[in-house]
């Protein structure tokens, strides 16, 4: 059997690769990129723990969590100390976060994220205590510690202070080491799921039918909207690695709904490729009224016996565009981008135009504003 799993896939694997299809066009992308597969999946992973060694800029000593925690950490070593003696002006309550790969194996480092939780004004110069990492299930998976690189500075003094970065987060590289590994096994699945990153009916169809071409066989089928099952061949049984490096490299064209993007606070307008406006005539202008109050001082003419007063005096102006209704239709996203451009408008004038366009039923996309 051994030797079954060692030459058969390896013959599999090169007819698999012969029957991938060249790229389709310059816009084919590989499913790697547009999906994941079941089983390989990053676990996050948090813990509590205490920063130490900071230049005076921990946590202040109101903070009780943090004091309650120096006080539990050197009473675990034999240290008994007094609670309203201590200074937490070196140390800072900490939340640990790390992504831990389900190929995780014990003795694997990870990369460290560790964020204040008090209010430290920042943790440059620190290190980490010895801080235990569980999963969702109250588990230790993983244990942290190290000295921390933040990335950036904060100084201050009475009149002025300078800053660069976030100073009260920093990273640990390979500041964990895995513990336990997850109780998964990969290869012994006889089948996998693939999930889409966009819900859309014709990519998800063309990745199961992609799937089986490279196959030769009906192993793949879009069961909803975003999720493709594959029924793994008898060749690859208990041998997945060789048949996901091929799969995850098929190229297919991916498609979605016409969609336009805005972001008022920017300006930014997205129109996506498929994005359709029919024939419609589009003015734009804007009407300005500017209404600006001041005074005028009265003053009588010499021995009058009249007295100074102030008289209220108003200035208003108008100003309005003139602009021709232009003939804006665009079948294809070139036309319609120079339909637009036509009118002269502004980026934040197109968001109006659009939103109008899509009132009146001649925008044939869906409009999101973020």
């Amino acid at each position: 059997m051994a030797q079954y799993f060692n030459k058969k896939p390896m013959v599999a694997v090169f007819l698999l690769a012969a029957m991938i299809l060249t790229p389709l066009t310059a816009d084919a992308v590989r499913i790697k990129d547009i999906a994941t597969f079941s089983g390989v999946r990053d676990n996050q992973l948090v813990g509590y723990g205490l920063v130490v060694g900071l230049n005076g800029t921990g946590d202040k000593k109101d903070s009780t969590f943090t004091m309650r925690s120096m006080v539990n950490m050197l009473e675990n070593m034999g240290v008994s100390v007094n609670q309203k003696q201590l200074k937490p002006k070196n140390v800072a309550s900490v939340m640990v976060t790390v992504k831990m790969p389900v190929s995780s194996k014990p003795g694997a480092q990870l990369d460290v994220t560790v964020s204040s939780l008090g209010d430290a004004t920042s943790l440059l110069g620190g290190v980490l205590l010895q801080t235990p990492l569980k999963g969702i299930d109250g588990n230790v998976y993983a244990l942290a510690q190290g000295s921390l690189a933040i990335g950036g500075f904060s100084v201050q003094g009475n009149a002025a202070s300078a800053q660069k970065n976030i100073t009260t987060v920093g990273i640990i590289p390979g500041g964990a080491t895995v513990e336990r590994g997850i109780p998964f096994k990969f290869n012994q699945q006889d089948k996998l799921t693939l999930a889409m990153h966009a819900a859309d009916f014709s990519t998800t169809n063309q990745v199961a039918e992609r799937i089986n071409d490279a196959l030769g066989g009906s192993f793949a089928r879009a069961t909803d909207v975003s999720t493709v099952e594959l029924q793994i061949p008898t060749d690859f049984r208990g041998n997945l690695v060789p048949l996901m490096a091929s799969l995850e490299n098929i190229e297919i064209m991916p498609d979605a709904a016409a969609r336009v993007v805005v972001d008022e606070k920017t300006g930014t307008v997205i129109l996506g490729r498929d994005v359709r406006i029919s024939r419609v005539a589009v003015a734009h202008g804007n009407l300005q009224v500017v209404v600006a109050e001041g005074a005028d001082v009265s003053q009588p003419a010499p021995f009058s016996g009249g007295s100074t007063v102030a008289v209220p005096r108003t200035d208003i102006n108008t100003a309005e565009e003139q602009r021709n209704l232009n003939i804006v239709e665009g079948a294809t996203l070139q036309e319609l981008v120079d339909g637009l451009n036509s009118l002269g408008a502004t980026p934040r004038d197109l968001i109006s135009i659009l939103r109008s366009l899509k009132a009146a039923g001649a925008l044939h996309a869906a409009l999101e504003v973020i």
